[in-house]
């Protein structure tokens, strides 16, 4: 992803610290109680709960070994870097925008969609996906497989 001012990609550097953190996290309860920000100067400040459900992803994530990359949805991406978003190759990424199947724009001779469309795509064919499996799993059950 391009980078912008308002993004940053954050590595597992401190796994060791990152693991308990995590630990820590699994077992508090669900957030029965806004969860507390203390700034360095001691102040604190109360978490709105999608703040709260970022950080426990970067956590999770960052515990499993896994790069974060934070980016406003209005991230504009190449074809190659909404490609590997996906999980295919920049061909059929490029089949995907030529079929319609996602808007882009094309501020000079390359094509870029934004990150919103692209996650919003791969949610819809998870669903698809899921939708097709249950339809599977139906039939199975009537055929008595």
């Amino acid at each position: 992803m391009r980078s912008t001012a308002e993004e940053r990609t954050l590595l597992p550097e401190h796994r060791e610290e990152i693991a308990e953190l995590r630990t820590f996290l699994d077992r508090v309860p669900a957030a029965v109680e806004p969860a507390l920000l203390r700034g360095p100067d001691g102040a604190t400040h109360s978490l709105p709960p999608e703040v709260y459900q970022a950080l426990m992803a970067v956590v999770r994530a960052l515990a499993a070994g896994k790069a974060v990359t934070v980016a406003p949805v209005n991230t504009t991406l190449t074809t190659q870097e909404a490609a590997d978003l996906l999980g295919v190759s920049r061909p059929t990424f490029v089949k995907i925008l030529d079929e319609g199947g996602l808007s882009y724009t094309r501020p000079g001779r390359h094509r870029r969609v934004l990150l919103a469309d692209v996650l919003d795509y791969k949610e819809a064919r998870r669903s698809q996906r899921r939708q097709g499996l249950d339809e599977l799993t139906r039939l199975t059950e009537e055929s008595g497989l």
